[in-house]
């Protein structure tokens, strides 16, 4: 009880707030950046973010700490994370969790390194391998065939690819992925291990694991080397704001010195201060808001699947397997029985009903619950759907519903993207091997990456997604009708 009345007093405090409302008061004349010099010289900025915001969007000094290298604020920030997320060190993130990723990963492989992941991954994954010029083991992942989404890694698979590829450096697992689905991560990291392999986990859906009761297992917990944690995502702080945990096994000075190749050395205070706020809040009243959470998840969940048509699934799709556990703040709706493609209903709730959900795919959309939400937002989303079902449903014959298909994997994504290439009408490239990434963005999980074969399903999938009205990234040709090809000798 004391050590926890102990813990609870030192998580009060948030150093770099504190510093930032310290420095507010005080009456310095700037001569350093930013240029609009606490928004003097640029009062329509002051009219869009205030003033207040404006004033302390300022530049590392020695009262404020440096975020290359910090010694005071900063390093009291990361002490703290560290302990509210049971790490042996946290690292405040401010390019997003794709800073975070490809730090984890350039942290741990170099050239020629071979990693075991599954193809599921978010882009910035292989855009990491891109950069280090390791190689991708994949593990397709099976794929719930009604729903149409991949799931999880499973044991047996992750087992396989270690004992045919001893040689490999780590594993790298998603906790969980965007639509809730978790892998048995405790058994996934203890194999690794066995191996002496690292594992590394993409948590950036899974904030609230750290905080929340009755959740699925977290990264530290299980015992990872690595996670990147979104805390924008679930976590409540601004956009773009992450943590790096490391386990106590993991260099903190040779990870620093990683982040610091790609990482801005003008650290944004707005992104900074807003972890540092976020992590309080958590651990001051994450349990509570997260069990209302999950209570608010399902409730939607009950009402949703009274409408007829949708699905909103849960955990009773958990099978030990595949789906080892399941996030239950996750509010995915399958939408295909009633005619409608994922997309289709996103565009049609924001178009008509003035409601954004996170992404829609080919079968399915996912409103993102977090701890701002209220019930009266949630019936209101409930209403809508109802009257899409009602005023849209159709017949679903002919409507693709498969999001997942098996990469052919002819080269590596560092080679590829950096090879010779030429542009092809996406027609006729089939056959031929990608030289870049083509995603859909959300969910940004890519349908093509550098090294990958082009084959008649996935020019069909484009073409479909780009019908249906999905927004696809990735190609140099932004209206997706070519796509660059490695050149053949």
């Amino acid at each position: 009880m004391e050590k926890n009345k102990t813990y609870k007093h030192r998580q009060q405090h948030a150093p770099i707030y504190e510093a930032l409302e310290k420095f507010r008061k005080m009456r310095i004349v700037p001569f350093d950046v930013p240029g609009h010099k606490r928004g003097r010289g640029n009062p329509e900025l002051v009219e869009l973010l205030g003033a207040q915001c404006v004033g302390i969007d300022v530049n590392s000094m020695k009262p404020l700490d440096n975020l290359c290298h910090p010694v005071s604020v900063i390093k009291a920030a990361e002490e703290l994370a560290a302990e509210a997320f049971g790490a042996a060190h946290a690292f405040l993130m401010v390019g997003g969790t794709t800073s975070s990723v490809q730090s984890m990963i350039l942290s741990c492989l170099k050239n020629g390194d071979k990693i075991i992941m599954p193809r599921n991954v978010h882009k910035s994954v292989i855009n990491a391998l891109v950069l280090c010029g390791a190689k991708p083991v994949y593990v397709n992942p099976e794929v719930d065939q009604h729903l149409g989404i991949s799931l999880g890694m499973e044991v047996s698979q992750v087992e396989k690819a270690i004992i045919d590829n001893p040689d490999a450096v780590a594993v790298f697992i998603n906790n969980p992925t965007y639509y809730g689905v978790c892998s048995d991560l405790k058994s996934i990291v203890d194999l690794a291990h066995k191996h002496n392999m690292l594992a590394l986990v993409d948590e950036a859906h899974g904030t609230h694991f750290y905080f929340g009761e009755d959740m699925p297992l977290n990264a530290m917990e299980a015992g990872a080397d690595m996670s990147s944690v979104s805390m924008h995502k679930s976590g409540g702080s601004l956009t773009q704001s992450s943590f790096l945990l490391t386990g106590k096994n993991i260099s903190k000075g040779h990870v620093r010195q990683i982040i610091n190749l790609t990482q801005t050395t003008s650290g944004s205070y707005l992104l900074l201060s807003s972890l540092d706020i976020s992590r309080k809040n958590l651990v001051m009243r994450g349990k509570q808001a997260f069990s209302e959470l999950v209570d608010l998840a399902e409730y939607a969940r009950k009402e949703i699947n009274k409408i007829g048509g949708y699905y909103a699934f849960s955990s009773e799709l958990i099978n030990s397997k595949s789906i080892f556990n399941f996030d239950k703040t996750k509010l995915s709706i399958h939408t295909l029985d009633i005619g409608l493609a994922g997309i289709e209903v996103y565009d049609i709730l924001r178009d008509e009903y003035d409601i954004q959900i996170e992404f829609g795919d080919l079968g399915n959309i996912l409103a993102y619950l977090s701890i701002g939400d209220r019930k009266q937002e949630v019936e209101r989303l409930v209403s809508a759907l109802a009257d899409i079902k009602r005023r849209y449903q159709k017949d679903k014959t002919g409507m693709l519903s498969q999001e997942y298909i098996p990469p052919i994997v002819a080269r590596t994504p560092q080679e590829s993207f950096y090879a010779k290439k030429e542009s092809l009408p996406l027609k006729e490239s089939k056959g031929r091997i990608c030289s870049e990434f083509v995603m859909c963005y959300p969910p940004g999980i890519p349908i093509l990456a550098p090294g990958e074969e082009i084959t008649d399903r996935i020019i069909d999938y484009i073409l479909y997604a780009k019908e249906k009205g999905c927004s696809l990234t990735g190609p140099e040709d932004e209206g997706i009708e070519r796509l660059n090809v490695l050149k053949e000798d």
